[in-house]
Formats: structure tokens, sequence, C-alpha cells
């Protein structure tokens, strides 16, 4: 039964015949916008725009049958794209077709790994403002890469910014034609999508563009179109192998890459399965991805994702043959319409992709994460000027990075609160704003509540901790409450025992209260029960505040020894509550 989760497409025999028409609507919208957006991403990856259209058709039938989730699209991504893209550029002496089709193999192979591993929770660790920082200078970098191609001029090859300073002195050269053609698609596709939402605007505006062109004859009048990129032919996707000899040199993009599409297609599942209600398995996700992305570049095509524009659409259809129903399109649009997809002009596809560009950054979000939290923020900012400065794969690599320290940084952190008394025996945190002093603490009896996991990472923070309080002398006993804690592990029991030493070497004690169950074998095995003393240490109880209270009156009594008599905690009753 466990390995029919990777057989997801299994729920095809429930379906009806009503809900085939509705798959059939569906997919006919997502259609509609995988033909522009598969051109327009392929020029971006820096490959032959009939690639983009072979990853959005034989991997959107695989993926719409293996993923977990039966709404998620299938195919070529902005942000993925782009990583590609730079993987074509700073290898030139490559076939850029080679270089798409190895990656897709590499990435499917690696995604497929990752998914039998059960490695699904892994992309959780990847950060969301690292994400957005990557996907926010991606948007950036989309509109630099396209100003070219909207003005008909060219520059050298180099660094994106460098290359958009000196595009800054073409423009004196640039073609007021083509710049108008640009600006008109664009205009043309945010108009129709304010007259109606179900009017698949990029396709409409496109088509007008090449209707245009067929008509006036745009190469002839100088504007460059499909065709002088790479015909489109008018056949069904051929069968392609990867060339395992250039495999080597493009492992660091492989790795990139794979990151990217897994990050991208789980977010994607999730704000679907959001909208749907349906469940996610994120390993069955990582298997169906790769597996679409292994026949990708089996079928001439290059790494896909999860497209959240295109999974959108097909939120509403009741099952996954939506997906397989579009990828059936496609192929019938690629056998009957490659002379027509020729002559669509590169300026109305500039057009098309600053508006792409303008939809992926999502400034309310980044306003928001501005002024909630400065980590995040830092992560952010450091990401996207990664995206800008840095090449792409490093810039993957440098968010992961970021988002490992971040994780780390929360994983480690230990909070330590100290606990007061007031006169009817109630506890709680001492609040420094406290005027009235109404909430002390006792004069020979430190409480500190800890919460966090007490492994090595927060030894440091322990110690500085205990360290403040060992150094007051007029401290006779100290009492740990670890009813919060989880995972202590050996070293933190070592800084426990320790602490317990120095204290007894003064005729003092150490008490620790709230001890869960897991943890007790662990003291006794380090020693830690036997230099505090059993009677010190009190397990967690199911009574509210029970060991707590047990705790406090034993420090009661060793505290009254040493003439403790004026601490409060002789006040305290059963009744006591935080």
């Amino acid at each position: 039964m466990a390995a029919m989760r990777f057989l997801p497409f299994t729920d095809l025999r429930s379906i009806t015949a009503r809900d085939v028409w509705r798959d059939a609507g569906s997919a006919l919208g997502v259609t509609f916008l995988a033909v522009p957006q598969g051109i327009a991403y392929a020029i971006i990856a820096g490959l032959p725009p009939v690639m983009g259209l072979y990853a959005a058709a034989v991997p959107v039938i695989v993926g719409s049958l293996l993923r977990s989730s039966r709404h998620v699209i299938t195919g070529p991504t902005n942000a993925l794209s782009l990583l590609v893209g730079a993987a074509v550029l700073s290898h030139a002496g490559i076939d850029p077709m080679v270089i798409g089709v190895t990656l897709a193999v590499m990435v499917g192979l690696f995604q497929v790994a990752a998914g039998a591993l059960r490695l699904g929770a892994v992309v959780d660790y990847i950060s969301k403002p690292v994400v957005l920082g990557y996907i926010t200078g991606a948007a950036l970098l989309i509109v630099l890469g396209q100003l070219t191609s909207a003005t008909r001029t060219s520059v050298a090859p180099g660094h994106r910014l460098v290359q958009t300073w000196k595009w800054i002195e073409t423009l004196p050269d640039a073609s007021t034609g083509a710049v108008l053609l640009a600006l008109a698609t664009a205009i043309a596709i945010l108009g129709l999508r304010a007259i109606s939402k179900k009017i698949p605007a990029a396709l409409l505006a496109l088509a007008l563009a090449t209707a245009a062109s067929l008509a006036f004859d745009f190469a002839a009048m100088g504007f460059r179109t499909v065709r002088d990129l790479a015909p489109v032919p008018a056949s069904l996707p051929p069968l392609t192998l990867p060339d395992w000899q250039v495999a080597p040199e493009l492992m660091a993009a492989a790795v990139a890459c794979t990151v990217m599409s897994l990050v991208e297609s789980s977010s994607v599942a999730r704000a679907i399965s959001a909208r749907t209600g349906q469940t996610v398995d994120p390993s069955v996700e990582f298997t169906g991805q790769g597996i679409a992305n292994l026949v990708s570049g089996l079928f001439g095509g290059y790494p896909t994702s999860g497209s959240l524009a295109r999974s959108a659409l097909n939120a509403g259809a009741p099952s996954r043959l939506s997906g397989v129903i579009s990828g059936v399109m496609l192929l019938v649009m690629l056998l009957t319409m490659g002379p027509v997809l020729d002559a669509t002009p590169i300026a109305a596809l500039a057009g098309l992709l600053f508006v792409i560009a303008f939809d992926i950054v999502d400034l309310t979000v980044i306003r928001r994460l501005s002024r909630t939290s400065w980590p995040d923020a830092a992560a952010f900012a450091a990401t996207f000027a990664g995206t800008l400065i840095l090449s792409l794969d490093t810039a993957i690599y440098l968010g992961v990075g970021i988002s490992i320290m971040l994780f780390l940084r929360r994983a480690r952190l230990l909070v330590v609160h100290e606990l007061g008394v007031d006169p009817q025996g109630h506890v709680r945190e001492i609040d420094s704003e406290d005027d009235d002093g109404i909430w002390r603490r006792c004069a020979h009896v430190r409480m500190l509540h800890l919460e966090g996991r007490l492994f090595f990472g927060v030894e440091g923070e322990l110690q500085t901790a205990l360290d403040e309080v060992l150094a007051d002398h007029t401290v006779r006993v100290l009492l740990l409450r670890l009813k919060r804690t989880q995972g202590m592990d050996a070293t933190i029991a070592a800084v426990l025992r320790n602490a317990a030493l120095r204290l007894q070497a003064d005729n003092r004690y150490l008490l620790l209260a709230g001890v869960r169950s897991d943890t007790l074998p662990l003291l006794e095995r380090a020693g830690v029960t036997e230099t505090v003393g059993a009677e010190n240490l009190f397990a967690s109880e199911r009574k509210w505040f029970g060991s707590m209270n047990a705790a406090m009156q034993r420090a009661l009594v060793l505290s009254a020894e040493q003439h403790d008599e004026d601490c409060p905690l002789l006040l305290l009753t059963d009744a006591a509550r935080p």
C-alpha cells in the first residue's frame, strides 16, 4: 500500500464524463497561457523558443499523472529559466540545446533520488524571504535582459549590470518601431486583463502582434522574429539524449536548478492546496517532478518546475486529467502551428516578459517583510543583491546558506526568564517595569524558567545565564524549571553537573523542576542525578505547576537552613499559578 502513494493517477478511476468536459475547459485556458510563456521563458534561458514548448508539453502530462497535487501544472518557469540561461552563458562553447537537455535529465535524477529518500521536508528549511529575494532579483534580471530586444539594439556579452550600462549608450540607435511594439504588447495584455481575468490576454496580444507581422511582413521591415532565433518545426518533440561528457561542468548549475525547482514546486503545490483543500505529499511531489524533468530532457525540453500562474488557472479542474489534456493540446499545436509561431516578433515577446516580471514582484509582501523582522529583511536583501551581482547558481547557494544560518540562529535560541513571587504566592516572570515591587525575587533563592531545545548549540547561552547567578553569592539555591525544554543532550547535562559542583563547593544547591520523563535517563547516565541529589530533582507532573511547587518548597527548606527567614516563598500554596 505504501507504494501506491507514488501512483496518484489511480484516482482517475472515479472521474465522470462531466468531469472530463470541465477538465478540458481548464486545459484550454492553461494551454493558451503555456504557448506564450513557453516561448518567452525559453528566450530567457537562452534556448531555441521551441524548447520552451517542448518543456511545456510532455512534462505536464507526466507531472499531472505522477504528482500528488492534481492541480499543479509542470513546465518552464521564469526563475528556473534564468538559472538555465546563466548556465548557457557561462558555457559558451557548448551547444545550448545540449545544456538544456542534459540539465533536465540531471535535475530529474536528483529529484527522483530526493523523493525516494523522503527528503521532502528539506525545502522547509529554505526560508520564504530568501525565495522572495531570488524571485524579485530574477524579475529585475528579466527586465534588464529584454531591454535590447525591446529596442532592437545589441551589446557585447558580459555581466548583466555592465551590459545594462552599455545598453544605455546604445539608446540613440534604438528602433522606435520595436519600442512601440513592446509597449503596445504590454499595454494590450494589461488592458485585456482589466476587462476580464478570464481572457487569455497574453495569447491574444501575441496573436495580434504575429498577425500584424504576417500581414505587413515585419521581417522585411527589420523586425526580429522567432525565426531569427531558431525556427519552430511543425513536428512532435524529438527523442533526445543527454551528453554525459559535459555533465561534470554542469554539476553546480544542476544542483542549483534542483533546489530552485523543488522549492518553487513545493511552494506552488502548497499555495494551490490551501485553496482546494487537497493534501500534498512532499516526497511524491519530488518524485513526480523528477520524472517530469527526466521526460523533459528526453523529449527536447529543459528543466521544469511547478508554474504558479498556470496552476492557478487549473485550480478549478475536478481531476488531474486537465493537465494531461493540456499537454495533448500543446502537442497538436506543435504539429500544426510552427510556421505561424516563427513570425512572432521578438519585441512583442519582450513586452510580454516585462509584464511577467511586473507580476512576480510582490511589493506588498516586501513592505510587510521589511517592517516585521530584521533578520528576514536582511535575508531578502542579501539574496536580492546576490542575484544581481553574483552568478545565479551562486546566488542560490548564498540563499541556501542564509536560510541555514537563520534556521540555526532560531534553533539555538534559548529563552531564559527569571521568576518572581507576589505576597499571595503567585509566580510569574519578573517584570523590569514593575515599579510597585509587587513581583520580586527571593533574597536567597533564584528561579529561572528555561524554554527551547537544550542541545550543544545553546551551551554558551545557558552557561552565561548560569554564570550570572553563580557569581551572586547571596544566592543559596538555584532552581531551574525545565518543563518547556526539549532534546537535552550530553553537552547540556555536563553544564548542569558542573553548575551543581560549583554550587556544592560553596555549600549551595541546584534544584531541577519539571524534568521530562525522556530526560531522566540521560541525567542518570551523565551523573547529574547523583551530583544534584535525587531529592533535588523533581519530575514533570500532570498537575498544573505541581513539580515547580514541590521544588519551591524544597528550596524554602534549604534556604531557611541558611537563615533566609523573610523569603516570600513562605506564602506559597497549592493554588499558586504562573
